[in-house]
């Protein structure tokens, strides 16, 4: 049984965002996290957030049900924010994808490890954003065990796009509608979103997103992902420059 003063501490970290007709969110943080980038250590703020999948939820009922919820059983998303996040007028945001392959092994056949390396740096270097590390989108939101099969499939030269469609998926499942109200709950001026896909940006835009432009993250070009990303321009609308297609067809 936790004690009243447990109950007390983390009850002032916790913050319930309420949405007519949705389930509430529970938003944890920040909690203060050192970070190494190449040869700067960045402190940045780290939030975490649970949909509690009911509404009116009580702080002290959700930590009483911890015990018994089994959440390592799947996982959270999360947030590092660096900077006046809430009041600086230019702020940086990355809705950043989990990529079990590429941001933990640092896997070739794809962008993600250096997006996100680079993401959080751009994000330092502005003095202000957020970077959203989204847990239930590996894949594009098929599942770490669907995105193996579909990596197999790519080995037999299907392309990105085509495994997705071959496993009876759509070819981006993934919503931001969470990581969209848990901005909301950290700032409420407009943002530039970090990203190279401007059908992406529209659809955030249309979830709820207030943002005014965005900036592009190419880098990374090798044998092993280039047909990944040439299929990223050629069928999901990335935007580039000249000098990068020549990029990846040297790549």
């Amino acid at each position: 049984m936790q004690t009243s003063l447990v109950r007390e501490m983390l009850a002032d970290k916790m913050t319930i965002l309420t949405q007519p007709g949705a389930s509430d969110i529970a938003l944890v943080g920040p909690v203060q996290l050192p970070v190494q980038l190449e040869d700067r250590e960045i402190t940045f703020q780290w939030y975490t957030w649970l949909n509690t999948e009911k509404t009116d939820v009580q702080k002290e009922d959700l930590l009483d049900m911890l015990p018994k919820a089994e959440l390592a059983s799947f996982q959270q998303s999360s947030v590092l924010v660096f900077g006046d996040f809430s009041h600086s007028q230019q702020a940086l945001v990355r809705m950043h994808s989990i990529c079990h392959t590429g941001d933990i092994f640092g896997s070739k056949r794809c962008d993600c490890g250096y997006q996100l390396q680079r993401a959080l740096r751009m994000i330092a270097d502005n003095g202000s954003g957020a970077l959203f590390y989204l847990a239930d989108h590996e894949g594009r939101g098929i599942g770490l065990f669907a995105k193996s099969l579909a990596y197999l499939l790519q080995e037999e030269g299907f392309d990105t796009v085509e495994a997705n469609h071959g496993l009876g998926f759509a070819d981006d499942q993934r919503s931001y509608d969470e990581a969209i109200r848990v901005l909301r709950g950290l700032r409420s001026k407009p943002v530039t979103l970090i990203t190279n896909n401007p059908k992406k940006l529209e659809s955030l835009r249309e979830q709820g997103l207030s943002t005014d432009r965005h900036i592009s993250i190419w880098g990374s070009i090798s044998k092993h992902n280039v047909r990944y990303l040439a299929t990223k321009i050629a069928k999901s609308g990335h935007l580039t420059t000249g000098m990068m297609i020549q990029n990846i067809e040297r790549g």
